[in-house]
């Protein structure tokens, strides 16, 4: 676990059913929550949050089951599941007036936790929404090749734990690296640290299930048209999704207009991490103390 005491303290809190998350809390101003995409953890935003925290008391969790944050086999992590904890984490810290910032399936998470508890959120940003599988990791495998293949291996029954377990840092850059457009590679560190925690116990039985739901990321757009607070949408031009895909998702939450980042990937926050911020302060608000 890489020491990020440089930008933020690190902690960790247990909710009510027993999740343990870990989480990175800095700055100061209203709560801005970050939410990150699949396989990764809280390192991903390493990046943007020094900038936020300048804005913002920026609260950056590693969702169940990701990076270091509890694991639990005996479960599902769909994203009902996913979604019932970001809440119980805002619940048990008391957050409102919070700006939700996710990407991919954290995307989708912004969206539908904004929708259970309007109360608490005053606008979303969702980068990338991860909501347009039809089948076992369809977006990720669009990525390139080597994810296709890798992926299609990870959904058989029994073939697909003993493939996963196979995964090393180098098979995971080349999965990642489908999802960038701007950089030609995921940062070393970074990279490593993910690799670090996906050798966890249990670590890969989260990652093939959370694949395994992906009928639950599609139904979570049901849930888009009660979002009451302000939506941000963003999607680097070449995100996996499609066009279609991107109008269906913004047509259910009546934006009229999403942000379109030239020569991005779906991992815009690595590709592209100084326009987000200045998207997410804009879009939000962005109110210093």
């Amino acid at each position: 676990m890489q020491d990020l005491s440089h930008i933020g303290t690190v902690t960790t809190l247990t909710l009510d059913n027993k999740t343990t998350l870990r989480y990175l809390k800095v700055g100061s101003g209203e709560p801005l929550v970050l939410m990150h995409t699949i396989r990764t953890q809280l390192d991903y935003f390493q990046e943007v949050i020094p900038s936020l925290a300048q804005h913002f008391t920026v609260y950056a969790l590693d969702l169940p089951g990701h990076g270091y944050s509890s694991i639990d086999t005996a479960i599902n992590y769909d994203e009902p599941y996913l979604r019932n904890s970001v809440i119980s984490f805002i619940e048990k810290l008391d957050l409102t007036g919070i700006t939700l910032v996710g990407e991919s399936i954290g995307a989708v998470l912004a969206l539908t936790v904004a929708s259970q508890v309007p109360e608490r959120v005053k606008a979303v940003v969702s980068s990338n929404t991860y909501d347009y599988d039809t089948r076992y990791a369809d977006g990720v495998r669009r990525g390139n090749f080597v994810a296709n293949f890798i992926l299609g291996n990870f959904a058989i029954p029994i073939h697909g734990a003993i493939f996963a377990a196979l995964e090393n840092k180098i098979l995971l850059g080349l999965i990642m690296r489908g999802g960038l457009r701007a950089k030609r590679w995921i940062p070393d560190a970074l990279l490593s640290e993910f690799n670090n925690a996906g050798r966890r116990k249990g670590y890969r039985y989260v990652e093939r299930n959370v694949f395994a739901m992906w009928r639950s990321w599609a139904k979570a757009r049901a849930l888009y048209a009660g979002v009451k607070a302000q939506v941000t949408l963003v999607y680097g031009d070449h995100d996996w999704s499609t066009t279609a895909e991107r109008q269906r998702t913004a047509s259910a939450l009546g934006v009229k207009q999403p942000i379109t980042l030239k020569d991005t990937g779906h991992f815009a926050f690595i590709d592209r991490p100084k326009q987000l911020v200045e998207i997410i302060v804009a879009q939000s608000g962005g109110a210093s103390q």
